[in-house]
This record gives structure tokens, C-alpha cells and sequence, in this order.
């Protein structure tokens, strides 16, 4: 009898509540498609710059399923292939190109004026990862930054912003890389490397373990790295041999610009 009593009372509140029951899934369901509309909308972006780095990221997104909506190119003398299906625009400074709007990814390889495009921007970036590359869970990836085909980075690897890690480029664990860092394809940085900002890493160049590479240096590819490199250096060979240590008048002003956060005129 006590049990039948119970089911009853339990039977009435169902009734009574019936209503306020039935407005939780309404309300989740709504929460869930404005929630996959929003994911629908970042899935547009904008890229600046319209030569051939631009059209690598370009398929890499459309294979991600991400809608490239405009191509900014800031040189009207420059020659170059506008992106199929894509409005590209062609200005002789960044004045025009608008800091709202979708997140953006700056399509140009060469590391000094990708950081000269950066520090006069004030917009949301967005990030590229290859289908095909592989990202440990624990990596740490900053803004802007494009990971490309067959790319692998190892645990606990940091990655700065607007990064470039190429084609089948190889980062082991615990390896640190500066912002706008451009890692070359089939480079190899064993565990602990720590690469200074704006460096460029050459094509199937190897850079042994707890190695320190300084900003703004250029390591030849095919060069074999077993010492650490001071700032601003050029080198090259088996076993890598320094060639030049000295910064060019345009790395000095650009690094002392990123330094105090300075915009700069973007004459590249």
C-alpha cells in the first residue's frame, strides 16, 4: 500500500510539472543549434597576402572545411596569383584592411615582413593545422601559427605566434620556438631545442638535442647544428659553422619596434 501511495504522488507531480519538465530539452535544443551556428561562422577566415604561401594555407583550410572569404595583398606592383573564388585586394599599405571581422592568418613566408604585418595589425587570428599533421595533446600553439602536411610535434613542445612549421618538419618533446619562426621542410629539432624568435630553420637542416638557437638567425639547409648559436647568426655546413653574426639595419628596427610595441610603416 506505502508503495502504491508513493507512485501516485509521484504520478500527480509529473502531471502537475508536466510543462516545466518539457521546457529543459526545448531550451538545450536551442542552446545547441545557436551553438553550432556560431562554430558555422568561425569557420570563415581572411588571409593577408596572396602569393604562393597563401595559396598552400588556402587549400589547407578549404580541406579542413574553412571558407577563405578574402585575400588582402598590400603591394600593387607585386606579381601574383589571386586565390580562386577569392576577392583579393591590393593596397600599398594595411590602412584598408580591416582589423574586425573573421580571424585571420598572414599567408607571407618571409619571417620580417610577417612580423612587420603583425605588429600593424590589431585583429583575431586564426590557427592551420594539416589533417595529416601530428599535434600532441600537451603542445602549446600560439596565434596565427600554420602547422603543414606530415608536420609532427612531440609532448610538451611550445610553440609561438604566426609560426610556420613546413611540410614533414620533425619537433621533438620539451622544444621551444619563438614567434615568427619559420621551420623548414623536413627540418628536425631534437628534444629541448629552443629556437630564438624570427629564425629560419633551412629545409632538412638537424639541430641536435638542448640546443640554443638565437633570434633572428638563418640556419642553412642541410646544416647540422651541435653548438649554440648567438643572435643574428648565418650558418651553415656539417657540422654547422657560423658565417656572419650581424643584424641588418632592417632586423635592428624591426626588433626594437616588437621590443616597445611600436607600428611600422609596412615598406617591404
Amino acid at each position: 500500500m506505502i508503495i502504491c501511495r508513493i507512485s501516485s504522488k509521484i504520478i500527480n507531480l509529473v502531471l502537475k510539472f508536466k510543462d516545466v519538465i518539457f521546457i529543459k530539452p526545448t531550451h538545450s535544443i536551442l542552446k545547441t543549434q545557436l551553438k553550432m551556428k556560431s562554430n558555422i561562422e568561425s569557420k570563415k577566415i581572411r588571409i593577408y597576402g596572396a602569393g604562393g604561401h597563401s595559396k598552400v594555407i588556402s587549400e589547407v583550410l578549404e580541406e579542413n572545411g574553412r571558407q577563405v572569404v578574402c585575400a588582402f595583398e598590400d603591394k600593387p606592383k607585386i606579381k601574383f596569383k589571386a586565390l580562386e573564388g577569392v576577392i583579393t585586394s591590393k593596397e600599398n599599405n594595411s590602412n584598408k584592411f580591416s582589423n574586425s571581422g573573421e580571424p585571420v592568418i598572414i599567408g607571407i613566408g618571409k619571417n620580417t615582413s610577417r612580423a612587420k604585418v603583425a605588429n600593424s595589425l590589431a585583429c583575431d587570428y586564426g590557427k592551420v593545422f594539416h589533417k595529416t599533421s601530428y599535434i600532441a595533446k600537451s603542445v602549446k600553439i600560439g596565434k596565427g601559427t600554420v602547422v603543414f602536411a606530415g608536420a609532427i610535434i612531440q609532448p610538451n613542445a611550445v610553440v609561438g605566434d604566426h609560426v610556420i612549421i613546413n611540410t614533414a618538419a620533425s619537433i621533438d618533446h620539451d622544444c621551444v620556438i619563438g614567434d615568427f619562426v619559420h621551420i623548414s621542410p623536413k627540418a628536425t629539432l631534437c628534444g629541448q631545442v629552443e629556437i630564438g624568435e624570427g629564425s629560419h630553420i633551412g629545409a632538412g637542416a638537424v639541430i641536435i638535442q638542448t640546443i640554443k638557437v638565437g633570434k633572428w638567425c638563418t640556419v642553412g639547409a642541410g646544416a647540422v647544428i651541435l653548438k649554440d648559436i648567438p643572435d643574428f647568426s648565418t650558418v651553415v655546413g656539417n657540422p654547422g659553422r657560423i658565417i656572419k653574426t650581424d643584424a641588418s639595419e632592417d632586423i635592428k628596427k624591426l626588433t626594437n619596434n616588437l621590443l616597445y610595441d611600436t607600428p611600422l610603416e609596412l615598406n617591404m
